[in-house]
């Protein structure tokens, strides 16, 4: 065997012993898995149950609690401070009485003890020769209780008095005897202090208790003060029965019990029904809450007070409902609109690959009869038509998805809105020479009789120039134009006209307004206040109106939507591809405009843009020339006050 194999001294080798197991790590699935203690298990157990009682019974329940406690508390406090006031009157009385006892001992000694003034206080002497108790001892006052019931303190033999004791009142049990008749007739001397006999017969338990109670006692040094020794001549133990404060603390507790009682019965009561008050609103928003998890979404919170904790959430969530209320409207729309949109999208593709189909096929068919090279011109004329209207609505397609995504639009472009009107009002001539087109600008007539409205004044249209995107706002005009030439005779006059005017409405707002009658009275009560105050923001106003078969009020509002169009049949025999004005309003939506349908006085539809320009200049900011003593709502075209910077 080498060295390092032997076993050392004092260790036996045991060839059968099992190696040692090895330790445990604190990651190991054993101690991971090591069972909760008691403790965790209860506090769990405990806080289970508590999360399930309802907050209402919480509530009453705390202050059920707080209202114990604190009864308790005070009768406490209470019951200990008239307690001590008592004790401390006790010993004020016994230090009191001790000169008028001493000085009166032998009087006192041959009073009746039942008539002396003095039968609740109780009085012992003990004799002392030299300075040293002799043992002798006399009772001279002690009292005697109905049925002649007699209780005395229970005093310390004279191997016990020691002078720290002397002056200073102690509390200490009661012994209870009869009286004899001995008693009662004469003056008591040390024997009775230790006779007693058993007690029973007719006394009362009041007597009894009363008898029982504890007193309080105190011991004195007596020194005769004729005698110029001073030499003490004995002990005396003044006492006075707790039988009175006893009663008046149990008294006081008795009362203090009721009261309490009634406190925690009336403020519980109380408690309880404030408390469901209060809590009654959450009920409420958990109903409200309910229906509307149920699918209402209409429902709302009845509102309270917004200074309470309960009205503002109620107010929180009124706010929060109406925009979810709102949101959801909006996607339901929107999905909607998206149906809606591949619906006429797929349909109006469908019509030029039909016809592109149908045609290949009829040369495909026809290629090989006399004629073939005729009707294979007309095929190709026909694909050709179909291709360039199906390029003309995958091109719009394109844009409208460019300006959905922010893309496709340069805002940097300084633009003449006039010479784009102009170019516009040019090609209707050549595409409809028998139509008037009466040109003018843009004024605004304030509400008075009437409510406020946009006027025409004939005449020259003023040079008014903006920053935007020059090829897209010539797409706007020229889709609206296309539109009166398509739809609406061609004999019929049409008024076109160009003005700015300012209101107080800022652009991002006035972007997010709908196409609708409403939007334009907001714009029309903003022009109002703008001109009265002269500030806000300036805004290009291009009017187009026709005298054609119009729109009715309920479908203005659609005109703007992709692929609407008036016809059920969905024809269109007119051309176009129903996302003119759709593309309108998205390209006036990026220069943070507004475009809206209304009807024409005399009959027909009219079309008005509002473009923002930038801030109103204040009057003492433009130049003398701008300043007109005239009427101030007419713009001044000649004189450029309405130019952009």
């Amino acid at each position: 065997m080498s060295q390092s194999s032997k076993p050392k001294t004092g260790q036996p080798v045991d060839a059968q012993a099992p190696a040692p197991a090895a330790p445990q790590s604190l990651g190991s699935p054993a101690m991971r898995k090591k069972k909760p203690s008691i403790w965790h298990r209860f506090t769990h157990f405990f806080i289970n149950r508590l999360d399930r009682i309802s907050l209402s019974a919480k509530l009453v329940a705390c202050t059920l609690v707080v209202l114990i406690v604190g009864t308790v508390g005070i009768s406490a406090a209470i019951r200990q401070m008239v307690g001590n006031y008592l004790l401390q009157k006790t010993d004020n009385e016994l230090i009191s009485q001790r000169t008028l006892v001493m000085r009166n001992i032998d009087v006192l000694r041959k009073a009746d003890k039942q008539t002396n003034g003095l039968s609740s206080y109780f009085l012992q002497i003990r004799y002392a020769e030299n300075g040293e108790l002799t043992g002798e001892v006399a009772t001279p006052l002690y009292p005697v209780l109905d049925g002649n019931v007699v209780s005395m303190p229970k005093l310390p033999p004279d191997d016990q008095i020691y002078d720290s004791m002397l002056g200073k009142p102690y509390t200490t049990s009661a012994v209870v005897r009869m009286a004899t008749t001995h008693d009662l007739s004469s003056d008591s001397d040390g024997d009775d202090a230790t006779s007693s006999e058993t007690v029973g017969g007719n006394v009362s338990y009041k007597t009894m208790q009363t008898a029982s109670a504890p007193w309080r006692v105190a011991a004195f040094n007596w020194v005769d003060e004729s005698d110029k020794t001073n030499q003490r001549k004995g002990v005396v133990f003044i006492g006075l029965s707790l039988s009175d404060q006893i009663d008046t603390i149990n008294t006081l507790t008795r009362y203090c019990i009721i009261v309490g009682i009634a406190i925690v019965l009336l403020g519980g009561s109380l408690a309880a029904l404030i408390i469901q008050r209060t809590l009654d609103p959450l009920k409420r928003i958990e109903k409200t809450a309910a229906k509307i998890a149920a699918g209402d979404l209409s429902q709302r919170v009845p509102p309270a007070p917004e200074n309470t904790e309960v009205g503002s959430l109620s107010a929180s969530l009124n706010t929060m409902l109406a925009r979810i209320e709102h949101s959801f409207h909006e996607q339901e729309q929107t999905t909607a609109k998206m149906k809606r949109f591949v619906s006429d999208a797929s349909h109006e593709l469908r019509t030029p690959l039909a016809a592109i189909h149908g045609y290949a096929e009829l040369y495909t068919m026809q290629r090989d009869l006399p004629g073939a090279l005729e009707r294979a011109d007309e095929s190709i004329a026909h694909i050709e038509r179909s291709s360039q209207r199906m390029t003309v609505l995958v091109e719009d397609l394109l844009s409208l998805a460019r300006l959905d995504e922010g893309r496709g639009i340069d805002l940097t472009q300084s633009v003449s809105l006039t010479a784009l009107v102009t170019d516009a009002v040019d090609d209707l001539h050549a595409l409809d020479p028998d139509r008037t087109v009466r040109l003018g600008t843009v004024a605004f007539a304030p509400s008075g009789e009437q409510p406020a409205a946009l006027n025409i004044v004939d005449g020259d249209m003023p040079p008014v120039t903006l920053m935007g995107d020059a090829l897209r706002l010539r797409q706007v005009v020229t889709n609206i134009v296309g539109n009166i030439h398509r739809y609406t005779p061609p004999d019929s006059p049409v008024c076109v006209a160009v003005g700015v005017l300012p209101a107080s409405v800022r652009p991002a707002e006035l972007a997010a307004l709908p196409s609708m009658d409403d939007s334009m009275r907001r714009f029309l009560d903003a022009v109002e206040v703008g001109q009265s105050v002269h500030a806000g923001t300036n805004y290009a106003v291009l009017c187009f109106e026709d005298h054609g078969p119009g729109v009715p009020a309920q479908s203005r509002s659609q005109l703007f939507e992709r692929f609407y169009t008036a016809d059920p049949s969905r024809a269109r025999d007119k051309g176009g591809t129903g996302l003119g004005l759709a593309i309108a309003q998205s390209v006036v939506k990026a220069h943070q405009g507004l475009i809206c349908a209304s009807d024409t006085p005399d009959g027909g539809l009219t079309i008005t843009i509002m473009l923002p320009i930038g801030p109103v200049e204040s009057l003492s900011d433009a130049p003398d020339e701008t300043r007109d003593e005239g009427d101030k709502s007419k713009p001044k075209a000649s004189k450029g006050k309405w130019l952009a910077r």
